[in-house]
Parts: structure tokens; C-alpha cells; sequence
């Protein structure tokens, strides 16, 4: 990917693949921690519920990857790159980057270290 800055290791498929095992893996072991699976009406399983579950922590899951990945193209940003490199490191066009996150070039840098000093 040139203007990337980064070469891959593996192909996008099997990119995608692994992350899917993982994510898979990570939502097995969150599951039990987040939810607590009722015992009830017999109008569903214990299959039923565990997959309703799983489908639940995965909409979670989606917003927190939405929501770092704006985090990544503010910091890619700040560290001076542009719609060109941010949008192919999101596998989308220059106006893709830029349409996903508007005026991220024109933003003055994020805050990532609270400020110091006195509040008095």
C-alpha cells in the first residue's frame, strides 16, 4: 500500500480471518461476564439465548470499533496524513475518508493527555 507506511504480513483474507477468530473468542468470554442468561418460558432455549447474546455483544462490539476507528483517523490526522493515506488504510477512496469523517484535516489535534496545572 504505497503511502501507507505499512506493509502487510498476510493478505486481507486471511487478515479478516484471524481477527474473526479472535473477535469470535473474545465475545465467548465476554458473554458470561456481561450477561446472565434467564431461565424462563419455555418459548426459547438455552441455544436461543446464548445466541441472542452473542448477536447482542457483537452490536456493542461494532460501536467500540466505530468508535476507535475514528480515534485512529483523528490520531493518523494529527500525525500528519491526509485523506489519501487515512482512506486507503480504511480500504476507501480519498473521498470515502473524507465523506466517513469530515473536516478531519481542518480539526485542531485531539487531546489524548489530560491538562495539567492548578483549576483554581
Amino acid at each position: 500500500m504505497p503511502g501507507v507506511h505499512f506493509s502487510l504480513r498476510m493478505t486481507d483474507a486471511e487478515i479478516v480471518e484471524l481477527v474473526a477468530r479472535e473477535v469470535d473468542g473474545l465475545v465467548g468470554r465476554l458473554v458470561p461476564e456481561v450477561f446472565e442468561l434467564v431461565r424462563g418460558p419455555v418459548d426459547h432455549s438455552p441455544e436461543q439465548a446464548e445466541a441472542l447474546a452473542h448477536l447482542h455483544l457483537l452490536t456493542h462490539l461494532q460501536q467500540a470499533v466505530d468508535r476507535l476507528e475514528a480515534q485512529a483517523a483523528h490520531q493518523a490526522a494529527d500525525a500528519g496524513a491526509g485523506y489519501p493515506q487515512i482512506g486507503r488504510a480504511s480500504n476507501m477512496t480519498r473521498q470515502g475518508a473524507r465523506r466517513r469523517w469530515p473536516g478531519l484535516l481542518n480539526q485542531p489535534p485531539t487531546a489524548t493527555d489530560p491538562p495539567t496545572g492548578s483549576t483554581r
